[in-house]
């Protein structure tokens, strides 16, 4: 278990169409309860579940009032979308990472990948992306979605330029030799602060699950020992920056930004 998380009202169960096996030996895996085939709004017993469906595995909130699941979609939803109408490198993150001031194929760690949508945007413009996610859970979900992309026609070689590793990918980075990947991606969890009281228990509930990332500054120094041309960090807008040296550039959104700590400069590539 990820230090900081907290399982204690987290179940698993499946759906009707879910694949039993798969949740079984998750929650065996995981020492988690194993509720057999449920109804997530009829369950009583745990806040949230490791939940198989007819669309794979998710996070679902349990309780009448519950939202819809919470999981990993790359082939249709808002990944879906983004990937056949979205900006190309005018994108924030492909801004923020470079990939307007080169046509070299960067090698980009996404260090916190969690859910794997900023990977996957990357991904989509042609980046070689290593994901790191240290919540056993989240990365069982991330690694079903990208097994259902790679399966897909038109993910499949997306999701082909994702690798997944488990682990926290600060002890990766403290072992690993300078130089080996272009960039170094991070999005530290964050309070989220929006006032819908239905936002604000999904994410509590998420971030119980995955625990806090008090080790964010440690994390950026790692990553600035390591990564080649530099380190990107996304924050919400209006916050400060993390512990550590100053930052070259800010690429600001509507609701978020990308901190971009710059060690030199890209290659322009062929």
């Amino acid at each position: 278990m990820v230090p900081g998380s907290d399982w204690s009202d987290l179940a698993a169960g499946y759906g009707p169409l879910g694949n039993a096996w798969q949740v079984r030996e998750l929650a065996e895996r995981l020492s988690l309860p194993f509720l057999g085939l449920v109804k997530p709004r009829q369950v009583k017993n745990a806040s949230l579940l490791v939940f198989s469906d007819e669309q794979g595995l998710c996070l679902q909130l349990t309780g009448k009032s519950a939202p819809g699941p919470v999981r990993a979609e790359f082939v249709s939803g808002k990944a879906g979308y983004r990937r056949e109408h979205g900006g190309g490198t005018g994108q924030l993150i492909a801004r923020a990472v470079g990939l307007q001031k080169t046509r070299q194929t960067l090698d980009i760690v996404d260090a916190t990948a969690g859910l794997g949508q900023d990977a996957f945007v990357l991904a989509s413009l042609g980046c070689r992306i290593t994901l790191f996610e240290r919540s056993p859970v989240v990365h069982a979900i991330l690694a079903d979605g990208l097994a259902r992309a790679s399966v897909d026609g038109q993910c499949a070689d997306i999701a082909g330029r994702m690798q997944l590793e488990a682990g926290d990918s600060l002890h990766w980075l403290r072992r690993a030799d300078p130089d080996p990947v272009d960039v170094i991606y991070l999005d530290p969890m964050f309070p989220h602060r929006d006032k819908s009281a239905l936002v604000k228990k999904e994410m509590q509930v998420f971030q119980r699950l995955v625990g806090a990332d008090d080790d964010s500054a440690a994390l950026l120094e790692a990553a600035l020992a390591v990564a080649r041309y530099r380190v990107v960090v996304k924050r919400p807008r209006k916050a400060e920056p993390l512990a550590g040296p100053p930052v070259t550039t800010r690429i600001e959104g509507k609701s978020s930004r990308y901190d971009v700590y710059s060690l030199r400069a890209l290659p322009a590539g062929s």
